[in-house]
């Protein structure tokens, strides 16, 4: 099949896959399946071939990244039981006072926090935030929102365990603890300088709240309840010290942390190696974490929260792996050695090229994580042709997916009910607020380019 037919085809293939998200409402992993299927057998790959290639690819992603997924998700349901969430926060307020609350509050989720569910941590977090804005004054709401916004989307794209992350590292094959890394650099400076930006626009008038807020009582009637499976804070025996409570988590990162040192310092040592792959990393941080669960909730309690965590993690898991489908299918097609003719690895072009890919597919399709997965399936196999470092690849991808969170998006409307916003509100703080953390990323990307 000619080149040009090969890409004809991508496009209708990407597009499909957009419209029958967005126009048909049909489940995402649904329609990434029927886009792999239609561009296999519309390339010539023969049904054999095709049908091979979608099932490797899922069992390829699923045997990088697979127990990854679950061990975070689990990792965050004991957590989120434990109160760990609500606590840390009041101690932040505490520690560094109401000037500073919304970065310390923004760091800490999108750095610490990933491991929990994010509808389950923007669900326990937005109250909290909105009552801890109504504390810094007439602006303080916006502020608020818009680190609360910033601090969700960021964390799944650019931070280990989040779930975009483990995605774009498995399908880009980017070590785990060298993303690790580099996330933290990436991200870290782009919470900090999007929520300053945010907060001088809103400082110069950019924030009305008698239009950009809801009436408290329209807040109650409007915002969702807590999800199942929460623990009331008088059946927990003896709140534990949250030193104690992160600890596990924290200790696995460290450890994922120190493998990718020791293998930029080309350091071996087969303890270390063990300890520091993700997979036992995690397993021991979620062993620890069940070990406490137990000690402060009690036995059934912590099962009560790992079968919550299962549920939460099926649809996780099936979305990053059909996005291994569709790499796997682009690439046997040919997508990479015929997008490598028109790439060149001299300039940040191609990093910014990929970065409005991800873009477009996020405007189109109103989710971060299906537009990191569904672009990420799409450079895979280009990547080895860019000759840029896989892990730039996909930060710039994960940074792409943040741009315009808009209607489309359901992190959009929990985050405008459970922080009392209006709709006009929560376009300021989500839309804008988060479109401009996309921006930012990319200075920390490009800057890392210069000296990988």
């Amino acid at each position: 099949m000619s080149d040009t037919a090969t890409l004809i085809n991508t496009g209708v293939t990407v597009a499909a896959i957009v419209v029958l998200i967005v126009r048909f409402r049909l489940n995402p992993v649904i329609a990434l399946v029927l886009g792999s299927c239609y561009l296999g057998l519309s390339t010539g790959l023969g049904v054999s071939r095709t049908v091979e290639e979608i099932t490797t690819g899922f069992g390829d992603v699923m045997a990088e990244i697979g127990l990854l997924i679950a061990f975070g998700v689990l990792i965050g349901a004991i957590l989120r039981d434990l109160r760990a969430i609500e606590r840390l926060v009041d101690k932040l307020l505490k520690v560094f006072g109401p000037r500073r609350i919304p970065y310390a509050m923004a760091l800490t989720i999108t750095t610490v926090l990933q491991s929990i569910f994010l509808d389950v941590l923007l669900v326990i977090s937005g109250p909290l935030a909105r009552g801890i804005g109504k504390r810094l004054g007439p602006r303080g709401l916006a502020r608020m929102a818009t680190a609360l916004a910033i601090a969700l989307e960021c964390g799944i794209v650019f931070t280990v365990p989040g779930v975009g992350a483990l995605a774009l590292a498995g399908l880009l094959h980017v070590p785990l603890g060298k993303y690790l890394l580099f996330g933290l650099v990436v991200v870290i400076p782009t919470v900090t300088v999007a929520i300053a930006i945010m907060s001088v626009l809103f400082a110069r008038g950019w924030w009305d709240p008698a239009k950009d807020e809801m009436a408290d009582e329209v807040v109650a009637a409007e915002a969702p309840r807590g999800g199942p499976g929460t623990v009331a804070a008088a059946d927990l025996r003896k709140p534990p010290a949250l030193p104690v409570v992160f600890s596990p988590l924290l200790g696995a990162l460290v450890l994922i942390a120190t493998g990718a040192v020791a293998e930029m310092l080309e350091w071996s040592n087969p303890v270390v190696a063990f300890l520091s792959s993700p997979v036992v990393a995690l397993l021991l941080g979620l062993v620890g974490t069940c070990l406490i669960g137990r000690r402060f909730m009690g036995q059934p309690a912590v099962e009560s929260a790992l079968g919550s965590g299962l549920r939460d993690s099926g649809q996780i898991l099936l979305l990053n792996g059909v996005g291994g489908c569709l790499a796997a299918v682009l690439a046997a097609a040919g997508l990479g050695d015929i997008l490598g003719k028109y790439f060149s690895a001299g300039t940040w072009a191609p990093l910014l090229l990929v970065w409005l890919m991800a873009a477009v597919l996020h405007i189109a399709v109103g989710s971060v994580t299906i537009s990191a997965i569904t672009s990420a399936g799409l450079l895979a196999p280009i990547a080895p042709s860019l000759g840029l470092d896989p892990v730039l690849i996909a930060l710039a991808a994960g940074a792409g997916s943040l741009f315009m969170v808009h209607l489309t998006s359901n992190t959009f409307w929990l985050l405008q009910s459970l922080l009392g916003q209006t709709t006009r509100g929560a376009l300021k703080t989500v839309s804008v607020g988060v479109s401009v953390a996309s921006v930012v990323a990319l200075g920390p990307i490009l800057a890392l380019n210069l000296v990988l």
